[in-house]
């Protein structure tokens, strides 16, 4: 019974993927641009879907054996998915929404990894923020014009 305690224990504060301190700035700057997981640009695709990974992982570990393989696989995936296998028929319980985060993260992963360190995804990077430094000086032109506006009435009125 005690090492089911401590199985289980290990599984919910082990259990998830998590970003670096470095990769949760990265992706602020993009979602700061409007790019997201759910609101890419270009030719970056979700390399996990979390709803897949949690049915999957109703089959205890198969969820995580999922997201350890193709595109953004994280490797300790697998060794999550054995100790569920091993934790089976209470794995469920913790492995479901533990997939689904750790697909999600998986995907935030990928995106930090795509737009920081592939030619195509700095390019679209990069355009998508001269885009919106652009906008953003439309934006306080069309303030000064509103502001300058004011004082004219306001001097007509004196």
């Amino acid at each position: 019974m005690k090492k089911t305690l401590l199985g289980v224990l290990l599984c919910f504060t082990a259990g998830c993927t998590t970003l670096s301190g470095h990769e949760r700035i990265v992706l602020r700057d993009l979602k700061a641009d409007g790019i997201s997981v759910d609101k890419p640009t270009g030719e970056w695709v979700k390399p996990a879907s979390p709803l897949l990974a949690g049915v999957l992982n109703i089959l205890p570990g198969f969820g995580n054996f999922y997201l350890g393989m193709g595109n953004g696989a994280d490797g300790s995936q697998s060794i999550y998915g054995v100790v569920n296998l091993l934790l089976w028929p209470i794995s469920p319980i913790w492995g479901i929404p533990q997939a689904v985060i750790d697909a999600k993260t998986i995907n935030e992963r990928d995106l930090v990894f795509y737009y920081e360190h592939t030619e195509a995804g700095q390019e679209e990077w990069l355009e998508r923020q001269e885009v919106s430094s652009s906008k953003e000086m439309l934006r306080r032109k069309q303030r000064e014009k509103r502001k300058e506006r004011r004082k004219a009435i306001a001097a007509e009125l004196e």
